[in-house]
């Protein structure tokens, strides 16, 4: 139990009831209960309007049975405080000053709170005002505790972030992937396309090699051991139309002249610039003229065979020198190039 020290004895005695003193004029007095203008002192009831709480977290017991209330125990320390600012106290009754004792007073949070503590307990505070759990958990303070809960929102804002920049950056990723991979998908077919039209060119290719190399087997170049000296549509002067209208197979005179295909014979004589000349007409109705003959073998209305000899190069005509002058007219009656002619049907003059 704790006490307090005695308030020394005054040197004057307050008479009960006037209130004079034994001097020869009325001293300055301090007492409980009175002021200097004789109004009387009102007792102080703190409460939670008037009382700042202590920072930081309290564990405050209820009031125990059989101890002081919680305002008798504040006006308890209201009046120890007084009478330690003023340095000396006396009752208004003039009886000798009576030691104050107070029971053992539990911690300041105990004073407002509700809770039951068991008796003799308490905790202790920390400088700012914490509970020694709280110390030893890391909040030194209120503001610490502000700062981690702080640091712990920014760690979650930034999680929040990162995770977003994963899945964006994820998202990206995999719409790259795909668009590559439509790409790739896209030039696989173009590739599979083309080789797919290459192979069948190559095996449109074959086939018409094949159908020539059987049409060269009915058809057969007009002369041997030549020189192909003029082409078809050559312009000149030697020529009445300004153009050469055949395809010209330089050789000695005498060389055989064989027929390119079968078919019938339709002309065989003399034809002006031509000189001697042969018409032989296929089963299409495509006629082939031989012309500059130096002779023919062959009559009108004969049937011949691929590569019957009928006739023999020569230099009759309008020439310059021994030569086969050959022409290719269709059904119709039109000239075309006898070198195109020739290659449609498998052969290479």
């Amino acid at each position: 139990m704790a006490f307090n020290r005695p308030a020394p004895t005054p040197s004057f005695i307050p008479d009960e009831v006037t209130g004079e003193t034994s001097g020869d004029k009325k001293p300055d007095t301090f007492a409980f209960g009175a002021r200097r203008d004789d109004e009387p002192w009102e007792p102080w009831n703190p409460s939670a309007d008037t009382v700042v709480p202590v920072r930081g977290k309290h564990r405050v017991a209820k009031q125990r049975g059989g101890g002081l209330a919680r305002s008798s125990t504040v006006l308890g320390v209201g009046v120890i405080a007084a009478v330690g600012a003023g340095g000396m106290a006396s009752a208004q009754t003039g009886k000798p000053p009576v030691s104050i004792s107070i029971p053992d007073l539990p911690n300041v949070g105990s004073l407002i709170s509700d809770e039951e503590a068991p008796e003799g307990s308490s905790t202790a505070l920390t400088a700012a005002g914490l509970t020694q759990a709280d110390a030893e958990e890391g909040n030194a303070d209120a503001g610490e505790a502000l700062r981690s809960r702080i640091m712990l929102q920014a760690e979650l804002q930034q999680d929040q972030v990162d995770r977003e920049a994963q899945a964006a950056a994820e998202a990206a990723a995999a719409k790259k992937a795909a668009t590559l991979a439509a790409k790739e998908q896209d030039a696989a077919k173009a590739k599979a396309a083309a080789a797919k039209e290459k192979k069948e060119q190559e095996a449109k290719a074959k086939a018409e090699a094949a159908r020539l190399a059987e049409l060269a087997k009915q058809f057969t170049l007009p002369t041997s051991s030549y020189t192909i000296t003029s082409t078809f549509g050559q312009s000149g002067s030697l020529w009445s139309s300004g153009q050469h209208t055949g395809l010209d197979f330089a050789a000695p005179t005498g060389t055989p002249i064989k027929a390119v295909h079968s078919g019938t014979i339709t002309e065989a004589g003399w034809s002006g610039s031509y000189g001697y000349r042969t018409v032989l007409t296929l089963d299409d109705g495509t006629e082939l003229w031989y012309a500059h003959q130096s002779s023919i073998g062959v009559s009108v209305g004969q049937k011949v065979s691929t590569g019957d000899v009928i006739g023999r190069v020569g230099a009759t005509g309008n020439v310059t020198g021994a030569h086969l002058h050959l022409e290719v007219h269709t059904a119709g009656g039109s000239g075309i190039d006898p070198m195109s002619w020739l290659r449609g049907k498998g052969l290479n003059p």
